[in-house]
């Protein structure tokens, strides 16, 4: 007796499901992959690491300008002409009232602090001598400038903080000079002067 064998309609239908699921499962693998791939725009992009923050103030809404130059230990000097020199950079150049506005909620207005921050991303041994220069002087009074150093590694403390009275247009005085030592540590500070000014315009 012979049997007949029915083959199911289905069953073709039914690998194709099967294969078409799988590559659609290994297309979305593929996607979420390629996804977390960093962006290639964003190679190059420094670390904002800091091994050592410079901050300079001076009366907000004051129109004076004040400059900050910093040497390091190589003997290369960052100020408003060289922001950015081996390890150091000068973040902000404060120009009194030139040029000191922001948009806020969409409105142009007034930025009242003067303030220059310098960033030293790494530490190398030797010695940084930071400079204050009176670039613009609107008034015949000396204008107090503040300078705190801090180290930020392995916990922010406090190098120096002191103030200083510029006299007026030229007026370039050392704030401080620090030592750091092999190991990374501050060896050493004083205020011994030195210009840094004819230096830098050498250079």
């Amino acid at each position: 007796m012979r049997h007949r064998i029915f083959s199911d309609p289905d069953s073709g239908d039914a690998f194709t499901d099967l294969l078409f699921n799988a590559l659609l499962g290994f297309a979305f693998m593929f996607v979420i992959a390629f996804m977390l791939i960093s962006d290639p725009e964003n190679k190059g992009n420094v670390d904002a690491k800091a091994e050592v923050l410079i901050t300079v103030r001076w009366a907000d809404r004051h129109p004076d300008d004040v400059d900050t130059l910093v040497e390091g230990p190589r003997g290369n000097v960052i100020w408003y002409h060289n922001r950015d020199s081996g390890l150091m950079h000068l973040d902000r150049d404060d120009r009194g009232l030139l040029a000191d506005r922001i948009t806020l909620d969409g409105k142009l207005v007034s930025n009242p602090i003067n303030q220059e921050t310098v960033t030293v991303r790494a530490l190398q041994e030797g010695e940084y001598v930071v400079n204050l220069l009176h670039y613009q002087a609107n008034y015949s009074v000396p204008l107090p400038v503040t300078v705190k150093v801090e180290k930020l590694n392995p916990e922010v403390s406090l190098v120096y903080y002191g103030t200083r009275d510029l006299a007026g247009k030229g007026d370039e005085q050392t704030a401080v000079r620090f030592t750091i030592d092999a190991d990374g540590n501050v060896a050493d500070t004083n205020e011994r002067p030195k210009k840094l000014l004819t230096q830098a315009l050498a250079k």
